[in-house]
């Protein structure tokens, strides 16, 4: 299979390529060097029938958001995820994942695989193999190597675009980790099944074990490994141990081998991490990779939040955007607390919009700029109504204008009469009689 890393390496520059540098306003001829060097990635699967809208995620390219769906083994509804992902691709969702622990997972995989198009879409594969072990052999971690990679196997056959991997924990660093003094041990839920596989197998990780044919799987569908950070700091004392960064340190020897052999990579980031180490983990996480493509999770920079750990993610997610991560995953005001409603996703994916941009506009000025100066013109001008078009929610800007029954035609219903923008117009307009 020739990959698309492998194509950018030969100087070729392939429509994907010109799409996406055409939607982020940069060269094409840049974007194939990121590419082949594996700074960055076009999220893709060339087996699935139905194409995706081609998404750069990376160096020079917008920092993207990511959307988690998906079902419980206390709340499955499959209706209700479709409706997530709905308002997902309504409020500007770049990618989405589906996390799915109960009912069907391989029928609610395709069926969310159906509406997400045109956006790519994200699995844990670990997840079905584990709960599939249980219910049919009585244990999560009695699933077989080839059982694992053959539902990875499925997962790209369906087109799964990209997946969470957790290569990274070996043997020997969960063994420390279950035997230290860190506050939360683990809060992955995939690196805990694999911790688990490892311990009672007494085996290494299969993923690590077998980097070399999970390589060759992933490059015949042209797909993305995003390696997971099983031991991503779960409370913000943790942030920085031993164990968070060992992982990383794991990752990013992985993430090299996947860019060598030819396949997209990705590197997954944490987690609860005060803000003034933000910066550092991007940094360092970067530096390591040699830049990577970073996904990170929130970060969260304090542990009290619930519920509305959305608006505290945000502030971190705003710094690591800054610093240089490139696809944030959204975090909901249901984090650590239950399953997201529709609406709950509606505020998560806003929240981590926002921080996007506002990563963006410290990254690229004026190129990320373009729709603030315009608000900011109208807003001179007091044409509140014409900002909206322009805003993150439009429709809920909408909403919260006429929120009073008045819609003034100038201004707003803060100030009214005394704008102070209406007043200095009038102030000028008086003196240029004079």
């Amino acid at each position: 299979m020739t990959t698309l890393i492998k194509i950018a390496r030969s100087g070729t520059i392939t429509p994907e390529i010109e799409a996406v540098a055409k939607a982020e306003g940069i060269s094409p001829h840049k974007l194939r060097a990121r590419i082949a060097s594996g700074k960055a990635i076009i999220v893709r699967n060339v087996k699935y029938e139905n194409k995706i809208k081609p998404l750069g995620i990376g160096q020079g390219l917008f920092t993207k958001v990511n959307v988690n769906v998906g079902t419980s083994e206390l709340v499955n509804n499959l209706e209700l995820e479709l409706e997530k992902v709905r308002i997902a691709k309504a409020y500007g969702a770049d990618t989405l994942m589906d996390l799915s622990t109960g009912g069907d997972i391989d029928s609610i995989r395709r069926a969310i695989i159906k509406e997400s198009r045109p956006l790519p879409l994200g699995t844990v594969p670990t997840y079905q193999i584990f709960i599939e072990s249980f219910k049919r052999k009585g244990g999560g971690a009695y699933f077989t190597e080839d059982e694992l990679f053959n539902t990875i196997e499925k997962h790209l056959r369906d087109g799964v675009d990209f997946m969470t991997i957790h290569a990274a924990i070996t043997k020997d660093i969960g063994l420390k980790l279950i035997r230290s003094n860190r506050i939360i041990k683990i809060v992955s839920r995939g690196g805990d099944m694999i911790l688990g596989w490892m311990l009672y197998n007494d085996s290494e990780n299969p993923f690590y074990k077998n980097y070399d044919y999970l390589l060759e799987l992933f490059a015949e569908y042209d797909a993305v490994i995003s390696l997971g950070d099983a031991l991503r700091p779960g409370s913000i004392a943790d942030a920085l141990d031993e164990f968070h960064v060992a992982e990383l340190i794991n990752n990013a020897r992985l993430a090299r081998r996947a860019i060598e052999y030819g396949v997209q990579v990705m590197i997954e980031g944490p987690g609860h991490v005060p803000l003034h180490l933000v910066k550092t983990d991007v940094k360092l996480m970067k530096r390591l990779s040699g830049g990577v493509p970073y996904y990170v999770l929130g970060p969260l920079p304090i542990d009290i939040a619930a519920p509305y750990d959305h608006i505290a993610a945000a502030a971190g997610a705003s710094i690591a955007a800054a610093a240089g991560a490139d696809l944030l995953c959204y975090l909901t005001p249901a984090e650590h607390l239950s399953l997201p409603t529709p609406e709950q996703v509606k505020l998560g994916l806003i929240a981590t919009k926002i921080a996007a941009h506002i990563g963006d506009v410290v990254k690229y000025g004026s190129r990320a700029m373009k729709k603030d100066l315009e608000v900011s013109k109208l807003r001179a001008e007091v044409e509140i109504r014409k900002t909206i078009p322009y805003l993150i929610s439009p429709e809920d800007a909408e909403a919260v204008f006429k929120q009073f029954g008045v819609a003034p035609s100038k201004g707003c219903t803060m100030c009214g009469g005394y704008c102070p923008l209406l007043l200095l117009k009038e102030q000028m307009q008086k003196a240029s009689k004079k």
